[in-house]
């Protein structure tokens, strides 16, 4: 007669790596004035993404409650928009402008995400909890709170990032947001260690989104709402656990049913240092183009070869290109280099031949490229029929090198007659840490180009003057700020 082993049914203590981010969320104080100065340029950064997104009436169709007639008045607002939700819907709302272009900070290592999709979940939460307080009396927020709350959200979502690869298990990164916005939006809603670890363990038992629309032969749409939606199940996650729901406390490590046998293959997570502020120092900016961030000194290589290329295009068409070859990254080679017919927007943002090949032929890359209309000019295929991307172990190596975090890309095109350009190599962006002397200045241009058209010209400038004065905007209530973003 066989027996099976009965499991115990006494709750285990909680799994470290919750405890871990309970710990920091809860106690941890950040002294890093570079990590301050950083995140005011990140929330300016995430802000422009927003505004720029508004011109994109899919981004719109996304935007408003749930469902007709379901506002809050008094509740979170939508910038760029006369929207009042609850907080939960509102960081949906936010997190689809911020991330809709694929135009918003960056981090890369093992996994791959955008830290500031975070701030969806953070300003929604924010904004609601300050209207209530001033309402009652009180005051809410101020700016530099929230950039306290976001330092520590890129720090978790970075942190897990740097050595656990959710997409080797086709899962998307999202899942870290909603991880990082759950723990941080529950302690800006008045949880202890306690109620963070609860709520923590259940955006662990969510699982996570597949990685399936970021890819041929499903590349679509989705990429640019799912941060939002992993902001609005962050809320409804942290809201839950104030209440006092039930938590799991080994929804990580649970033999058979927990996340990481379910989910990652049986492997506990692996950590590169304690959580600190080093996400948000070396956080990348994109600056210059709205592209998949692996891509982005590509396109600077594209962008210098341009005259020479595109002049010869004028003159004698297409043909006079023998190939081009791209040199990239283990990761940019397996995520952005796509052959076969490109289907929408999403398709060509995510596609290295595509993103080099634009800006040979017109000397830009913007949203627009990205529309039906530009990818209809048959030269861009054609260019990247002819495209040959291949890795190159030293940019795969500086990019996994934590002193360094490099996104190296080469170009070098090779004409019908025998003759090439130069091969240009560019280590890292300009919205790398090692070029923010650089990258700032084009950073506040465009927040200013990007918000000015999007609010009235008194609004506008007291932003920008604020912006202008750091001490004096970290200290304005957030809802403030909230209330000068109206449309």
């Amino acid at each position: 007669m066989s027996h099976t082993a009965t499991r115990s049914a006494a709750r285990p203590e909680p799994d470290a790596p919750m405890v871990e981010i309970a710990e920091y969320v809860a106690g941890y104080r950040i002294d890093s004035q570079e990590a301050f100065d950083t995140a005011r340029f990140m929330l300016l950064d995430s802000l422009a993404c927003a505004a720029l997104a508004m011109d994109h009436p899919q981004c719109l169709n996304h935007l408003g409650p749930l469902v007709p007639g379901a506002d809050l008045p008094g509740g979170a607002r939508v910038p760029f928009t006369s929207h009042e939700l609850d907080p939960a819907q509102a960081a949906y709302n936010i997190g689809v402008q911020i991330r809709w272009l694929d135009f918003n900070d960056t981090w890369l290592a093992a996994e791959w995400g955008h830290p500031s999709d975070n701030l969806g979940a953070i300003l929604a939460v924010a904004d609601y909890l300050g209207r209530r307080a001033e309402a009652a009396g009180g005051q809410g927020m101020t700016v530099r709170d929230v950039l306290g709350h976001a330092i520590k959200a890129h720090e978790i979502q970075g942190c897990y990032a740097l050595r656990n690869a959710f997409n080797r298990v086709g899962l998307d990164h999202v899942i870290l947001v909603r991880l990082a916005s759950t723990a941080v939006a529950t302690t800006m809603l008045g949880g202890d260690r306690d109620a963070i670890v609860t709520a923590v363990s259940h955006s662990w038992i969510d699982n996570g989104a597949l990685r399936t629309y970021r890819h041929a032969p499903n590349t679509g749409p989705r990429k640019s709402w799912a941060a939002g939606d992993a902001c609005r199940r962050a809320v409804i996650h942290a809201l839950n656990a104030v209440k006092g729901v039930v938590g799991y406390p080994s929804a990580l490590s649970a033999p058979v049913w927990g996340f990481q046998d379910v989910a990652f293959e049986g492997r506990a997570f692996e950590f590169e240092r304690p959580f600190g502020s080093y996400v948000m120092e070396n956080v990348l900016f994109k600056i210059s183009y709205p592209a998949e961030f692996h891509a982005q000194t590509a396109v600077e290589c594209a962008m210098r070869l341009h005259p020479e290329v595109s002049a010869r295009i004028r003159m004698q068409g297409v043909d006079v290109i023998d190939r081009i070859v791209i040199e990239t990254q283990e990761a940019g080679r397996r995520i952005i280099d796509k052959t076969g017919p490109l289907a929408n927007y999403a398709d060509r943002d995510h596609c290295i031949q595509y993103m080099v090949a634009v800006p040979l032929l017109f000397g830009r890359l913007t949203a627009d490229d990205y529309t039906d209309d530009v990818a209809a000019d048959p030269r861009i295929d054609q260019l990247r029929a002819r495209t040959l991307v291949v890795e190159n172990p030293d940019f795969t190596r500086d990019y996994f090198d934590p002193d360094k975090r490099y996104i190296g890309n080469a170009v070098q095109v090779f004409f019908a007659d025998g003759t090439a350009t130069e091969k240009v190599s560019i280590d890292y962006p300009v919205g790398h840490r090692r070029r923010r002397a650089e990258g700032i200045p084009l950073l506040m241009s465009k927040f200013e180009q990007a918000i000015t058209p999007k609010l009235p010209a008194v609004e506008a400038e007291t932003l920008l003057s604020l912006c202008r004065q750091p001490e004096r905007f970290d200290h304005i209530p957030v809802t403030q700020l909230m209330a000068m973003l109206r449309a």
